[in-house]
């Protein structure tokens, strides 16, 4: 049996490049649609080259409700959405508030208005663990409360799922998976597609790779003085692939009915706490490579420590974080790599 179409919003940036590449092998048809403003039409090349197949790419702005129409009017065998299409920098958005406001909420709300017209049956929502705010207790379960966000970005989130969670309780004709995401690292392991923000990278792995190849003179690691062992913050760092891998089980189970509830949420993280710091080492350790570093002060929005409790994806998902640390960091390196072979960076 054919497995249906599935649109996913922002499905040339990061998670959602990886994420077109797991539909495709798991059998999906994808119709990708991003405005590229952190990203680049090349990405579709790779997704390509690693699967045999070109996913239909419209290039247009979620926010725009006309140009969204037209694409559902274009491809009306539509069943499911994965939505990556968001501005996702925490920095920035403590500097750029309504841009994040407007991108984000709009983005989503057009999204949901056209679920029902055209017979879309659920929406997977990329979501993160900065709705838990500096948490009580780690590792963090989805039971551990919502806490006042320390950005705009992480705002738009919770309202996010506030807004998904009334539209269903309104008795909206849809289902939803909305996923946690805690620190999405590494690429494919072809190389072929990976991270590459335009312009100076608001992430930490992009950042240490340019620095290791010399593009940047010095990685920033923002404060020593946190209460962690080293100084420096904690995160959970998951393997993108792992991650990608999620969202396919999340469609699935959401087309065929399976899910408990008409709107289910799950942690993706690897269960493991690593500091910056460490994350360096690991990247040090893994690729023989040395990143020149420097401490300086803390930055507005982090939070200090927050790592996952997976067994509730674990457990109902069946899906597991399974690639360590060094492999991804050297999935990083490999990326990297490419890109200089490719003239690209």
């Amino acid at each position: 049996m054919t497995k249906p179409r599935i649109l996913v919003t922002g499905g040339t940036g990061y998670i959602g490049s990886h994420t077109a590449v797991e539909l495709i092998n798991a059998g999906y048809k994808v119709v990708i649609i991003d405005n590229l403003s952190n990203s680049n039409r090349d990405v579709l090349d790779g997704i390509e080259k690693i699967t045999g197949v070109r996913p239909d790419f419209v290039e247009a702005d979620c926010t725009d409700m006309p140009a969204l129409t037209a694409l559902f009017e274009k491809y009306p065998d539509i069943k499911g959405i994965i939505n990556f299409a968001a501005s996702k920098a925490v920095g920035e958005s403590v500097e750029k508030p309504v841009l994040y406001y407007r991108n984000n909420l709009n983005t989503l709300m057009n999204l949901l208005d056209l679920m029902p017209r055209f017979g879309v049956k659920g929406i997977v929502f990329s979501s993160s663990c900065t709705v838990y705010g500096e948490p009580d207790s780690n590792p963090v379960t989805e039971a551990a409360p919502i806490k006042k966000a320390t950005s705009p970005y992480g705002n738009t989130k919770q309202i996010s799922e506030e807004i998904i969670t009334d539209v269903i309780n309104s008795g909206a004709p849809f289902k939803s998976v909305i996923l946690r995401y805690f620190n999405p690292v590494g690429a494919h392991p072809s190389a072929l597609i990976g991270e590459l923000p335009n312009g100076v990278p608001q992430n930490l792995i992009p950042y240490l790779t340019q620095t290791a190849i010399g593009i940047r003179k010095e990685l920033s690691v923002f404060g020593n003085d946190y209460d962690t062992p080293d100084g420096s913050c904690i995160r959970d760092f998951i393997n993108v692939v792992d991650l990608a891998k999620a969202h396919v089980i999340a469609v699935e189970r959401m087309l065929d009915d399976k899910g408990e509830a008409p709107v289910e949420i799950f942690n993706l993280g690897t269960g493991i706490g690593l500091s910056v710091l460490e994350l360096i080492a690991s990247f040090e350790r893994a690729t023989g490579v040395k990143v020149p570093h420097k401490i300086v002060g803390r930055r507005t929005g982090d939070i200090e420590k927050v790592w996952a409790d997976p067994r509730h994806a674990n457990e109902v998902l069946g899906w597991k974080a399974e690639t360590s640390i060094d492999d991804t960091m050297r999935s990083a390196w490999k990326w990297q790599l490419h890109l200089r072979e490719a003239g690209i960076m």
